[in-house]
């Protein structure tokens, strides 16, 4: 066994890809936490500048990238693809509907956070290690991610505890698992057949 293989067994996780997987999401609810206190501040810096709408332009495309990127490691077939587009469909009209720009943060932060645990997830659960409905999984760590991060607020003096942000970090764990899920469900379907 090598050193790298034996970490990875002491510290509990099934592979280092997994391990990889989960310093990033570790990585992003950190950033995410961390930046709530500036989060106000950097809104208005952005929105002063006319760059606010480029900038969740932008990470929406970083989400599109993500689903590509875990979605795509064969070649895709053209169900695939429109899965894909349906899912970024269902992204833009989520977003034209969501009048306050910084509502639009929960879709992106909460959506990338989705994608790394339900990777992790799934690593873990391909090394053998028992990991009961992943997708399920995936929404609940999320969604308790998102809850945390609303109690932050609450405790921060520019900031207030707001469950209708808790309802939109729900919504982005529900759609960015669903979408993979559901891409990974076709793929699966199309090889062997069906």
């Amino acid at each position: 066994m090598h050193h790298n293989e034996e970490v990875n067994v002491d510290l509990g996780f099934a592979s280092a890809r997994e391990r990889r997987l989960w310093i990033w999401t570790a990585v992003v609810v950190a950033t995410i936490y961390s930046t709530l206190g500036l989060a106000r501040t950097l809104s208005d810096e952005l929105r002063a500048r006319a760059l606010l709408d480029n900038l969740f332009a932008f990470a929406f495309l970083l989400i599109g990238v993500a689903l590509v990127a875990f979605g795509f490691k064969v070649k895709a077939r053209g169900a695939e693809v429109g899965l894909v587009l349906c899912v970024v469909a269902v992204y833009l009209l989520v977003f034209a509907r969501m009048g306050i720009p910084e509502e639009r943060t929960h879709l992106i932060e909460y959506s990338i956070v989705a994608l790394l645990v339900y990777e992790a997830l799934l690593e873990r659960r391909s090394a053998g290690r028992s990991v009961p409905a992943p997708a399920l999984l995936t929404v609940l760590i999320t969604s308790g991610l998102g809850v945390a991060d609303e109690c932050i607020q609450a405790a921060l003096p520019n900031r207030v505890f707001d469950p209708v942000d808790i309802g939109f970090n729900i919504l982005a764990a529900v759609m960015a698992t669903t979408g993979r899920a559901g891409l990974l469900r076709l793929r699966q379907r199309t090889a062997n057949g069906g």
